[in-house]
């Protein structure tokens, strides 16, 4: 079995509306490619024992846990010390991240707020980046980034090798115009039964043109048996007396 993998979003400014989170999609399809799928996605605010209760609970239950939001200069990120409470450990400062910062800033702009970034859990390793001399970290399953998404793209690309692989999810894609779910809900539930290893789902569009129907998307790990059903859901598209296209329908 491939490895599995959640995601906690930590932060009052998704939960308000206030900032769009742009992470969840470029990990759940990053995660799919190395063959560890994202089961789970958490959105929680910035309350320590919510923090550390959902650290806590998930990374018992998935082989790897990734976080995002809360490892900056402020009063309210405290991702970092809630993490080091779920395993723990003291929060401490890490004396190799607080080198590299104070040589990046100068000894006169390594501020207070600035070595709170170089606080890790004790026994964390850092995960470096391109875009910002402050890491993440990981710790047991537990890989620790930021909020911003150019930044946390960055530090997946930094740990993604040593991560946990599998065999890569595929996807197979067929929509049509003028269809619609209630018109292929048992042949489609019967490709599911027939193979239950893979996710088969069903998602309605409408354009703003008027354009409208249904995209039937088959995913897993068995190419085999992705093929076959991807087949037959081209067949009972057609069967339903649509005219079955292979992709994504167009924007």
């Amino acid at each position: 079995m491939n490895p599995t993998s959640a995601l906690v979003v930590i932060g009052n400014e998704i939960l308000s509306g206030r900032t769009q989170d742009a992470n969840i999609r470029y990990l759940a399809v990053h995660l799919g490619e190395i063959g560890a799928p994202l089961k789970e996605v958490r959105i929680i605010p910035d309350i320590v024992e919510t923090i550390i209760a959902t650290v806590t609970e998930m990374k018992a239950r998935y082989d790897q846990v990734f976080t995002t939001g809360g490892i900056g200069p402020t009063h309210d990120d405290i991702t970092s010390a809630c993490v080091a409470e779920a395993f723990g450990v003291p929060l401490e400062l890490h004396e190799e991240t607080a080198a590299l910062m104070e040589k990046h800033y100068g000894t006169d702009q390594f501020s207070a707020a600035r070595r709170r970034m170089a606080m890790l859990p004790r026994g964390a390793t850092p995960i470096t980046n391109s875009k910002s001399v402050a890491p993440g970290f990981t710790i047991g399953n537990v890989h620790v980034m930021a909020g911003v998404p150019s930044i946390m793209q960055a530090m997946f690309e930094s740990v993604a090798p040593l991560l946990k692989h599998g065999a890569k999810v595929e996807s197979r894609t067929w929509y049509a115009l003028s269809l619609y779910e209630s018109m292929i809900a048992a042949p489609l539930e019967a490709v599911q039964k027939r193979w239950p290893a893979l996710d088969v789902g069903s998602y309605p569009f409408h354009r703003d043109d008027g354009r409208r129907g249904l995209a039937l998307v088959v995913k897993g790990t068995d190419l085999k048996d992705l093929e076959a059903a991807a087949a037959a859901v081209r067949d009972l598209i057609a069967a339903a007396g649509a005219v079955p296209v292979e992709g994504e329908p167009p924007l």
